[in-house]
């Protein structure tokens, strides 16, 4: 049962670093998907970058605690539901009006 609350709780930390990022990219690192008359369409990585590192970050203080064989598989689990929902609902991807 503590797994399963801990696992909620970083999906909710990965989920807010995921959209965090979208919405105020600290790198600006972009990919245009598509050029359109109306607009390009692009999408900004920041929200999987800072994701991803603190999924590293979370990683190595397991390791460190001696705690990697039976939490990484959870936070694993979280980090994967997370970037799920956060494609599911478009975060990052944006629509730049020429």
């Amino acid at each position: 049962m503590k797994n399963i609350l801990f696992t909620a709780l970083q999906f909710v930390l990965f989920f807010v670093t995921f959209a965090a990022g979208s919405f105020a990219p600290p790198f600006h690192i972009q990919r245009v998907l598509s050029v359109t008359p109306e607009g390009t369409r692009v999408f900004l990585w920041d929200g999987v970058v800072l994701m991803l590192a603190l999924y590293i970050l979370i990683l190595l203080i397991e390791a460190l605690r001696r705690r990697l064989r039976g939490a990484a598989p959870w936070t694993t689990i979280a980090l994967t539901l997370a970037a799920i929902a956060g494609f599911a609902l478009k975060l990052g991807f944006l629509t730049l009006e020429r």
